[in-house]
């Protein structure tokens, strides 16, 4: 089977973006991980399949792939790509889009000097809905779990999901955190029953910070964007931080705003399309 693709990057964190909205590919979970390798397929972190609009109030609906080719609810830098691939790809002609994704609606907005800006929705913190079995950990405060990991390291985490579950920790300095050595541990915790993605996050005052994130399904990227949403909600929820917070990630830098409470979550970082092509996935995958 050829099919058409188009490679993009926000912030460094690269995905393949596919168009179903005339015909469904019908790709499985080995196409996924074939197209994300990145010896022998395109390369990249996810791979977005943009569809057509699913409900009257809404202008598309995409699914995320993680690169070991197992469906995920969001992602903030892949959300960013998609708005300038539906625009590029002569789909749409709107700057502001309504985007359904497994984990809600989103709405985004290309601005005139190319960045893009996501309301990413409020933060979840129900633990059932994150998902979150705190049998599994050890209660520090109100907004504060300590997990303890397999190989005897305690760390202290914020627990979120931005339409899917992070958890989130402090460290002193990111360039020699444990992320490869925790991260794998942190992600198939017990107490994450869908696996988790793993922040740390070195604040460096409170406007800024510098984030790493070991990904689910993923290991770590450059940049992820609601890594980003998730670090800064909980620095914000520690006390550390104000509403307005610049995040450089290894792959760029993100904004990210919240007022707290109930408000939506808004991210505004670039997006940029690296190539177009077309790849023949083989038939004995």
């Amino acid at each position: 089977m050829r099919i058409r693709f188009t490679k993009m990057q926000g912030a460094g964190n690269d995905f393949v973006v596919l168009d179903e909205t005339t015909q469904r590919l019908n790709l499985t979970p080995a196409h996924y991980r074939f197209l994300a390798d990145r010896h022998f397929g395109v390369g990249a972190d996810q791979i977005l399949t943009v569809r057509p609009a699913p409900q009257p109030d809404v202008d598309f609906e995409y699914v995320i792939h993680n690169a070991d080719g197992g469906e995920v609810e969001q992602c903030g830098n892949g959300s960013r790509c998609f708005v300038r691939f539906v625009r590029e790809q002569g789909l749409t002609d709107k700057t502001t889009v309504r985007v359904k994704v497994h984990g809600g609606v989103i709405t985004l907005q290309e601005m005139p000097d190319g960045q893009v800006t996501v309301d990413m929705g409020a933060p979840v913190f129900g633990l059932p809905q994150v998902p979150f079995a705190a049998a599994y950990a050890t209660a520090v405060n109100d907004t504060t779990w300590q997990l303890v990991l397999s190989n005897g390291d305690a760390v202290k985490v914020g627990v979120v999901s931005m339409g899917n579950p992070h958890a989130v920790q402090v460290v002193a300095d990111v360039d020699t955190a444990p992320v490869l050595a925790q991260g794998p541990l942190i992600e198939n915790h017990a107490a994450f029953p869908k696996r988790v993605n793993a922040g740390f996050m070195q604040v460096l005052s409170r406007n800024a910070l510098r984030l790493r994130v070991f990904e689910r399904g993923a290991g770590e990227t450059l940049a992820c964007g609601t890594g980003a949403c998730a670090a800064v909600v909980t620095g914000i929820r520690w006390g550390l931080l104000d509403p307005c917070v610049t995040v450089q990630t290894h792959g760029g830098t993100l904004t990210i705003e919240w007022q707290g409470g109930d408000t939506p979550v808004r991210m505004i970082g670039p997006a940029t399309t690296v190539f177009n092509g077309e790849i023949t996935i083989p038939d004995t995958l």
